[in-house]
């Protein structure tokens, strides 16, 4: 399973590069704190399926990056080849690049 560092993100994020950035966490994870990704809950993921790009990069984050990663090991097993997990998810990217948003 290939891995995002956050600084890597940080900096598809400041290149404008087209990419998808998919959060897995719930609604009320969302709502605390979100990094402007599209909100699609793990749950729900299988049935949205149609929603993830098979032509550009695709991140999924989570909170500590452990749901992404199953979700991420399972678009690979579909043939994806695009799909990438954020190390250490959103509070990684908290910790380590907007401190100012709320860990939670």
């Amino acid at each position: 399973m290939k891995e995002v560092t956050v600084q890597e993100l940080k900096k598809l994020k400041e290149s404008k590069v087209d990419f998808q950035l998919i959060d897995v966490r719930e609604p009320f994870e969302y709502e605390i704190v979100n990094i402007e990704g599209e909100l699609i809950p793990m749950g729900n993921i299988v049935d949205e399926k149609d929603k993830i790009s098979k032509d550009k990069q695709v991140i999924f984050h989570c909170k500590s990056g452990r749901r992404s990663e199953n979700v991420a090991k399972y678009f690979e097993q579909m043939g994806y080849d695009n799909v990438y997990n954020l190390k250490g998810g959103i509070l990684a990217y908290i910790s380590e690049i907007e401190p100012h948003l709320p860990a939670y």
